[in-house]
């Protein structure tokens, strides 16, 4: 059975928004995977710090880009109403994404000793991958929520969807 012209529609409407946001996600997280790695690089190789100590650096720094980022081009025509929530659930959601990335690393540098520059680059790499898969799903899910519209009186005391409201 052959959806109907409306349902094949709106599905390929839904997949649409949903390519754009990935590319929106991708785009700056390009930008904050580009400073996590420079930031991990240069303080790898201008200090005595740890390999694993110098990736959370480098993921905090990313972590603060990728929100501006995220509110101001992924994510602008998301629900702006509760930034403190939105800001707690952000630096929640980003600290858990931080431990997957840097478990990766810790797992490959003390687990296996696997610890040379490419070998760390790679095991950071690796690791950015997998939290950033968490965190897309996480961000879209629950911190930049989307707007759902709001009901409206009809004649008959249902209430039609109206722009505004969250979901």
């Amino acid at each position: 059975m052959t959806p109907a012209p409306s349902q094949r529609q709106t599905l390929r409407e839904r997949l649409t928004l949903l390519a754009r946001e990935i590319a929106k996600f991708g785009a700056v997280g390009g930008v904050g995977l580009l400073v996590n790695l420079a930031v991990f690089n240069l303080v790898r190789h201008t200090t005595e710090l740890q390999v694993v100590r110098a990736s959370i650096l480098a993921t905090v720094v990313a972590i603060a880009c990728n929100y501006v980022g995220f509110r101001h081009f992924a994510y602008r025509d998301r629900d702006k109403s509760r930034r403190t929530k939105e800001l707690t659930l952000f630096l929640l959601f980003s600290a858990v994404g931080l431990v997957i990335e840097n478990g990766v690393l810790y797992t490959a540098t003390y687990g296996f000793g696997w610890d040379g520059p490419l070998q760390s680059n790679v095991f950071k790499f690796l690791g950015i991958g997998v939290a950033t898969l968490f965190r897309f799903w996480s961000y879209r899910t629950w911190v930049f929520r989307r707007l759902q519209p709001e009901p409206a009186s009809v004649g008959d005391g249902r209430r039609e969807p109206q722009p505004g409201r969250v979901i």
